[in-house]
């Protein structure tokens, strides 16, 4: 396809996208048209580089010969050759020098589990090679405590050249604010003869050492390949014509190839696709977009509203980058995403055909795919399809075989649930439903959760497999615009050309907004520098436009929003406009602090105007009528060719248009237009009928529908609270929960986030439903009470019925929060000698937070004050309350739209399926299931006593706590709930395949917990140590019951810190145990908990404490043929004076081997005092720290699994 434009310079432009598969050119030709070309991106039989062939067939020119800039103005080029040595694991060897004590830092991340139900944790392998400690250390303020030791820096770097390694990255603590020791180890770097070296203060000049280190350890690893590929591609032009030649970055910039580093190309090619999108449809009129590329694998979405945004902190193939980079969300349905029938349910994805073998219609033996649901539906073609298929690549995509694969594939269905087989056309229709609905709801994470109205939005459909669902898609959303471009199949390459040369610079500017003038001046610095960089690449200076941006976050918050600079009431302005807009509500005047100050320097963008044409009043001719299957009927649909539509010419649905890239489907109820750029623009006209006339009978389609439509709702509530909350317990390490239940409080979704929370809710739900008969509309509730479905104080439900119109409660929404203090003996609200609830904290059991939608301020702030150990922050937990209703808002907006498309009696009844179906995995565990049972020792000497009976007749278990002790006179007491949550976790976690979690779950189960008991705590029992020890102590005796795995660390190592000023409260990693085939983790978090660690850095600028070491216990795992994870040791030295409380397990009994493997290790304690001195704390200890103590925490590892040959 070509298009003209009218502006010419008299010499090519190439515009290219190299991508993993293809390789796509836009050639701009001296005569200002543009033609494009797509190359497989790997042939190396027929070429070298497939750019660089593109190259050259346009030029039509010889393979040897040299291309010149008398032919050749600028090649622009967007590439995945750096993502792509990360996925692989193929960039160059890499030594990491950092900060003495924390060279497992980076290995230990976070650490959370990526996958909160795999026993077997799989970590990302880590991309350096080698990693050295050099002895220095800067304060939080970025002074010198320790000069830096040159001698083992320089030792360090000449130990790994002698290995052969050629680059280094050099990241220690604090050194944004201070870079000499960076510097100087730098200079010793080059003297040794490092041929690439990353410094983090230059690469990510911001704090957090964790995504900083991280990031320049990716520019290490990845910066060399850069410069070998912009060598290859330079060594192919004449060195006396060398044309410009510009890369893509992840920001949506371009930069000279000399200036191109590794942290910046890692989105290169998706960037140019979002910058096409925008400049394309900003020539059609459109400033509002969504963008949904859809490729053979995944599709990207974005969004678009004024600007472009991006991410500061992203996570790429297990590595975290802290760089601007476009906010590209992926979601792994593409058309070749295979179909399957598990679990009861259609399920599209995520694995993917891939391109070979491909989807079944591409001749090679493949599966069934989201393609062959469009083939089976006719909305592709066979004779209207690239005939590139068959052992001569001479055929057409085959229907026969989609059609037999899918009526095979129905009677295998039908005989799996009894139901009467589908037809083939309907068992495709269903597929292709959910593959919408995944996307739809992948839009929804990158829109409705950040309060945008995606209705006002424009769809912008671009991808090999974009036009075939746009219309589906919108109509999801209920979107009633889609633009597509005439190179939308192609326009990650076009956009290339479309861009500007971007340079932006930023620093961490942690200051009140009385320091305005600093922050101006700070500022014009970083401005110079910019504007220097883009101007260097050729832009004249008066062509540069710089933008100025302020991240800006409240006071005692730690989410910072990025808002432009202005005047000091602009910025405040600015910021509430932000605030209501991502959250919902008004910042309400409080304080604003500078978080980071960013600058942008732009220039350099092609001259680019699309021709206009004139329009035409006759109508459009097709070259066919096909058959296709549109909302489950077969309709005829005329066929036409994109490249004879012209302007002015309308199309009404149901329609095909195809060309070169890409087929678009018109649904009925749409039209297309052809504007005077020829851009298709496809417009709903008869506006959609929201109320979806669908049985109440379960239907296996509708059933993954809802499935991801109540877990969508449950993880946009997430997203409210974790952006809303003030607590870093909620915001930072994501201690919270979130849910939907039924109208008789059982669960119908849980978002995964802490497993002690899983089930454990429905408790609460149904004892304020007991309690309160006559709720009213615009109510909401607030417990913490452990023996009303709580599990500890801290942790605070906030609980909103959802009504219909006629005051009839249709479900109920909550969301559970860690909070930072609940009052109590101790700051943190974790006395590890508390023998009564009241010593833990305020207990909170149905008050009633909201009356009539308003909220009980005074009333709340009473409460929080009250007894004899109130909270000693009330106006943060205010903040979080606040930020648990507004989660909740969240959710009942979203169930209101579900129930506004398909009824009520229509939703209830699926809620119900959905809970059916939980119940049926659950089934299917247990009939492979073995029961068991275990004596599972404590540090205290007592026992948890367990016994698992399975009845393979009536497909039921039982679990038997009987034997347990007693009431424990402390606080390792854990309240039913807990229990619950206990048995849900590990029976979720034992189906080993993505589920709905809900009340159906527990059907075949049945828990026998002896009242009374320590794991059925009754009022008034202290049960801090329950929530948190007693959960992690269950879970091993029901696993080790199970014979499943190994003891891991049994224990959240509550590390509880602070005064009547500052609290804080951590729980630590350490290692996993080890299961039948798989050997422990080591540094994670285990079973109950997923909860994050806040950075080194960040815990330094908060708090008057300084990390001196976190690493890996090595060797401290449990021997056996599967090997136990290793625990780690943590050293905080305080600043000022603080009291510490831990609630620790298996520091006395170690956590056990399992089939003849060994025993972990237990953990330990103790205090370095200041005058030299050493003191033991106990496992469940309280003490005083004084300014120059030192903490040190050793974490129990993983038992090991099996004899060791």
């Amino acid at each position: 396809m070509s298009i003209k434009t009218i502006t010419s310079d008299g010499k090519w432009q190439f515009w290219i996208d190299r991508g993993g598969t293809f390789t796509d050119i836009v050639a701009k030709s001296p005569d200002g048209s543009l033609n494009n070309m797509k190359y497989l991106s790997e042939n190396p039989e027929q070429y070298k580089d497939a750019a660089i062939q593109g190259i050259r067939d346009f030029l039509k020119i010889g393979n040897n010969e040299k291309i010149q800039d008398l032919d050749v103005d600028c090649v622009r080029m967007g590439t995945t050759v750096a993502t792509n040595a990360l996925l692989e694991r193929k960039g160059d060897r890499t030594l990491l020098l950092i900060t003495d004590g924390f060279r497992d830092l980076l290995r230990i991340g976070y650490q959370a589990r990526p996958n909160l139900f795999d026993f077997n944790i799989i970590l990302p392998t880590p991309i350096y090679e080698m990693v050295g400690e050099i002895k220095e250390r800067l304060s939080s303020e970025g002074e010198i405590i320790e000069s830096l030791d040159e001698a083992k820096a320089r030792e360090c770097l000449k130990s790994a050249r002698a290995k052969g390694i050629k680059s280094v990255a050099i990241a220690l603590m604090h050194s944004y604010l201070n870079p000499i020791h960076e510097k100087r180890i730098a200079q010793i770097a080059a003297d040794e003869g490092f041929e690439q070296i990353s410094i983090s203060h230059e690469i990510s000049p911001l704090m957090k050492l964790v995504g900083r280190a991280d990031t320049t350890v990716i520019d290490a690893y990845l910066s060399p390949i850069l410069k070998r590929y912009v060598a290859q591609i330079s060594s192919e032009f004449d060195t006396n014509y060398a044309a410009q030649l510009l890369f893509m970055q992840s920001n949506g910039g371009l930069t000279n190839a000399n200036v191109f580093r590794g942290k910046d190309a890692i989105l290169s090619g998706p960037a140019g696709g979002v910058v096409g999108m925008v400049k394309t449809a900003q020539i059609a009129g459109f400033k509002k977009l969504i963008g949904f590329d859809m490729g053979g694998t995944s599709t990207d979405v974005c969004h678009y509203n004024g600007e472009f945004e991006r991410s500061f902190e992203t996570e790429v193939a297990g590595a975290r980058v802290r760089a601007p980079m476009m906010d590209i969300h992926t979601v792994a349905a593409g058309g070749g995403s295979i179909l399957f029938f598990r679990d009861g349910r259609f399920q599209v994805g995520p694995e993917s055909a891939g391109a070979n073998p491909g989807p079944a219609c591409y001749r090679r033996g493949g599966p069934l795919t989201v393609t062959d649901c469009n083939v089976m539906l006719g909305k592709l073609q066979p004779h209207h399809f690239p005939y590139v298929f068959g052992p001569n690549a001479d055929q057409p995509i085959d229907l026969s075989i989609v059609e037999n694969m899918f009526k095979e594939f129905a009677e295998e269905i039908a005989i799996k649930t009894g139901n009467k087989p589908l037809t083939a056309v309907e068992l495709a229709d269903g597929f292709l439903r959910i593959a919408v609905s995944n996307m739809a709801n992948a839009i929804k994470k990158i829109s409705v959760q950040r309060g945008y109205d995606v209705t006002k939005y424009a769809l912008q459909c671009f991808g090999g497999a974009g036009g075939q669902h746009a219309c589906l898609v919108a109509d999801a959303l209920g979107i009633e615009t889609i633009f597509i471009h005439p190179f939308a199949g192609v326009l990650s390459a076009y956009g290339m050309g479309l861009a500007e040369i971007r340079c932006i610079k930023e620093s961490q500017f942690e200051r009140s907004l009385r320091d305005y003038e600093d922050a101006l001046k700070l500022l014009s610095e970083l401005s110079e520098k910019a504007t220097d960089q883009v101007v260097s690449q050729g832009v004249h200076h008066d062509d540069i436009i710089v933008e100025c941006r302020a991240h800006l976050r409240l006071k005692g918050s730690h989410q910072a929003l990025m808002v432009s600079f202005g005047n000091l009431d602009e910025l405040k302005k600015r910021f509430d406009e932000a605030h209501c807009a991502r959250y919902g509500f008004s910042s309400d005047g409080r304080e604003l602090i500078f978080e980071a100050l960013s600058v942008e320097a732009i220039g350099g963008a092609s001259e680019i105007k699309e021709a206009v044409y004139e329009e035409v009043k006759q109508a459009p001719a097709a070259v066919d009528i096909v058959e296709m299957t549109s909302q489950g009927e077969l309709i005829k649909a005329p066929l036409y060719e994109r490249s004879l539509l012209k302007s002015g010419q309308r199309i009404s649905g149901p329609a095909i248009i195809k060309e070169p890239t890409g087929t678009n489907i018109i649904e009925p109820g749409w039209s297309a237009k052809v504007n005077e750029f020829r851009h298709l623009i496809l417009e709903r006209k008869v506006p959609i009928n929201r109320k979806e006339a669908i049985g109440t009978k379960a239907d296996p389609i509708m059933l993954e529908v809802f499935n991801s439509l109540f877990m969508s709702i449950a993880e946009q509530m997430g997203a409210t609270l974790a952006n809303t909350a003030y607590s870093v317990n909620i915001k930072e390490r994501l201690d919270f929960s979130c849910a939907l239940f039924d109208p008789e409080g059982g669960l119908v979704a849980n978002a995964p986030h802490v497993p002690v929370h899983l089930g454990s809710m429905s408790g609460s739900i149904k004892s304020i439903i007991r309690q309160n008969p006559n709720m009213k509309q615009g109510e909401v509730f607030v417990l913490n009470a452990p023996f009303n479905g709580g599990t500890h104080l801290p942790d605070v439900t906030v609980i909103t019925p959802v009504f219909n119109d006629d005051g009839q409660v249709l479900f109920f929404v909550a969301s559970r929060g860690h909070h930072a203090d609940i009052g109590g003996k101790t700051p943190g609200s974790a006395p590890p000698d508390s023998q009564t609830i009241e010593e833990e904290g305020v207990l909170i059991d149905n008050f009633k937070l909201v009356e009539n939608g308003k909220f009980r301020w005074q009333e709340t702030r009473e409460l929080l004050s009250s007894g004899k150990y109130p909270c000693r922050n009330i106006e943060e937990n205010l903040a979080d309350l606040a930020a648990q209703v507004a989660a909740n808002e969240t959710g009942i907006r979203e169930i209101k739209k579900m129930i506004e498309q398909f009824g009520v009696k229509v939703v209830h009844s699926y809620m119900r399926h959905v809970q059916d179906n939980a119940e049926e995995c659950v089934r299917q565990v247990l009939d492979r299931l073995k029961g068991g049972k275990s004596e599972y020792e404590l540090d205290n000497g007592k026992f948890i006593r367990v016994a698992v009976s399975v009845d393979k007749k009536a497909r039921t278990a039982e679990i038997d706590f009987s034997g347990t002790a007693a009431k424990d006179p402390l606080n390792y007491n854990a309240p039913l709930a807990v229990c619950h949550a206990v048995v849900l976790y590990v029976f979720r976690s034992l189906i080993g395949k993505e589920i709905p979690l809900n009340e159906g779950c527990f059907r075949p189960l049945t828990i026998i917990a002896p009242k009374g008991s320590m794991i059925h705590a009754e009022y008034p029992s202290a049960v801090i140590a329950g929530n948190t020890e007693v959960s992690q102590l269950m879970c091993n005796a029901l696993l080790q019951a199970l014979g499943i795995m190994a003891g891991s660390q049994g224990t959240m190592n509550n590390f509880v810190w602070g005064n009547d000023e500052l609290q804080n409260y951590e729980t630590i990693c350490g290692g996993s145990g080890a299961g039948s085939n798989f050997n422990g983790c080591s540094g994670v978090q285990t079973h109950m908990t997923n909860t994050r660690s806040t950075d080194p850095e960040i815990l330094e600028f908060r708090f008057p404490v300084r990390v001196e070491e976190v690493s890996i216990r090595g060797g401290s795992g449990g021997n056996g043929k599967f090997t136990g994870g290793d625990g780690i040791t943590r050293r905080l030295r305080f600043l000022e004076q603080m009291t510490v409380t831990t609630l620790c397990s298996h520091r006395r009994v170690p956590p056990k081997g399992l089939n003849g493997g060994k025993n972990g290790e237990v953990g330990s304690e103790w205090i370095e005092r200041q005058n030299g001195s050493i003191d033991r704390h106990k496992a469940n200890d309280i003490n005083e720290l004084y300014p120059g103590d030192v903490f040190v925490m050793q974490t129990p590892s993983g038992g090991g699994f099996g004899a060791k040959n």
